[in-house]
């Protein structure tokens, strides 16, 4: 049996209902196990792994990396700047992506951020420049230590959060966030959008790099332990944790010099976004996560991220290789006269909240945002528990106070997933499928079941390799 579902006694029933259903009729008392055989064609691997000498030792290393780490807020500075990025490079959200198979909110996204360096005037004008791919590059946030939502393109002129590490002094990255709707993000490229990404590397940035550097490391792991016992699970919902940060940063930011118009415009901006915090807690969960890297023999799942196009994991014990499949579209409620249709397959790299344990993972502690992504109180509720079954552990940190403070399931298991084909569950935004549409709406969605099999393969090879 491969369900870790622990009856009380009595008969214990599983597969169809008819057997179970004869034996409550006689008043008999009877437990029925939700079970399911393993993914197709993962029996093989299956065994190779789980009889794998390394995996205990192996996925108790990770996990303990993974929640020895504290992030830290330290600094707000330019891409260019902390990434190294020259003009004509762009990061972009997911795996490896090529132009020519980038999705429409990809190429939009790319488009504004070309047209918001300066390479072009308009950003219809840059479509060339990326079909030729002269003078410019695509590459994955993941590969230079950071996430960006969405399609998570960052160029060297935007500015980028720093987390890090006080203990191993490893630092993440992430940029600011622009709020809903029309934004680059979603792939939305009007002058309104290119002119609120110019008032942020002019204002917003500056004011909050000085405020940070005033204020002295901000700790966000501390903060999302708080936010998720506030009604945040910190993917789609951050009210709590915008407002904290605000309580922190706050009075430097009132002491910092600055006009005073521009301060009251950046308060403004903060408090009306209720997303912002999310910018913050993406890399922190990097962060911790990147700790559990490189450890052979090792299941556990340290980043989830799509492209728009395709849905990719990474796995402890395999590297840098991505594991990946067709993204799908998120089931959800739409905006205005938006519908199915008009979504594309889901994208950015705001996953990496569920790999760590928190957004769709921890839904059972924010009730409040069932509705916004088509949900129900139960639900929520049932999905929490249920990503127990495939994870390694619960993080005590990030602590669920409506399942008696029950730890966020953390540490996604390759096998344990091939074993029960439960699927992780992620909250997530909607971006249109055409270039320039922005946010349609928010919903939730599953990885491909295929990627799992994937990299129960490469784990398993790796396996036989040593025997």
């Amino acid at each position: 049996m491969t369900s870790t579902f622990d009856p009380a006694g009595g008969i214990v029933s599983t597969g169809v209902s008819i057997f179970a259903d004869a034996l409550v009729d006689q008043a008999l008392d009877v437990s029925r196990v939700d079970w399911r055989p393993p993914m197709e064609g993962t029996e093989s691997d299956l065994a190779v792994v789980a009889t794998d000498p390394l995996r205990p030792e192996a996925n108790a290393k990770a996990l303990a990396a993974y929640l020895g780490v504290q992030g830290n807020l330290v600094g707000v500075a330019p891409a260019r700047e902390v990434l190294g990025l020259e003009k004509g490079q762009f990061l972009h959200a997911g795996p490896p992506l090529l132009w020519e198979n980038a999705s429409g909110p990809m190429r939009g996204a790319l488009l504004g951020a070309a047209a918001y360096e300066g390479l072009v005037d308009d950003p219809e004008d840059a479509e060339a420049l990326f079909v030729s791919g002269d003078n410019v590059s695509l590459e994955p946030c993941h590969h230079r230590s950071a996430v960006g939502p969405m399609a998570g393109v960052v160029s060297p002129s935007m500015w980028m959060w720093i987390i890090e590490d006080p203990e191993s002094g490893r630092r993440t990255y992430c940029s600011l966030n622009e709020g809903l709707g029309k934004v680059l993000r979603y792939g939305a490229y009007s002058p309104e959008v290119l002119e609120r990404l110019r008032w942020m590397s002019d204002v917003l940035g500056p004011v909050l790099a000085k405020a940070t550097a005033d204020t002295g490391p901000v700790n966000v792991t501390s903060i999302l332990g708080q936010m998720l016992q506030m009604g945040d699970e910190a993917h789609n919902r951050n009210r709590a944790g915008t407002l904290m940060l605000m309580r922190d940063l706050a009075p430097a930011m009132v002491q910092s010099g600055f006009d005073t118009g521009d301060l009251a415009q950046v308060f403004s901006f903060i408090g009306g976004n209720d997303h912002f915090f999310l910018n913050l807690a993406m890399p922190a969960c990097k962060l911790a996560l990147d700790a559990a890297r490189d450890i052979e023999g090792s299941t556990m799942v340290v980043a989830m991220a799509r492209n728009g196009t395709e849905f990719g994991i990474q796995t402890a014990g395999t590297g840098d290789e991505w594991f990946t499949g067709p993204a799908q579209i998120a089931d959800g409620l739409y905006l205005g006269d938006y519908g199915p249709d008009d979504a594309n397959p889901d994208i950015g790299d705001s996953a990496i909240t569920e790999t760590a344990g928190i957004g769709g993972f921890a839904m059972a502690t924010a009730p409040a945002i069932v509705r916004f992504v088509g949900g129900t109180v139960p639900d929520a509720l049932a999905t929490t528990r249920r990503m127990n079954e495939i994870t390694l552990g619960n993080n005590d940190r990030w602590s669920i106070p409506v399942l008696d403070f029950l730890g966020a399931p953390t540490g996604i298991d390759v096998t344990k997933v091939c074993r029960t084909a439960i699927l992780p569950q992620i909250n997530t935004g909607m971006a249109g499928a055409v270039a320039g549409t922005g946010q349609v709406g928010a919903g939730l969605v599953t990885p491909p079941a295929e990627i799992f099999p994937k990299a129960l393969k490469a784990l398993a090879d790796r396996a036989r390799a040593r025997q």
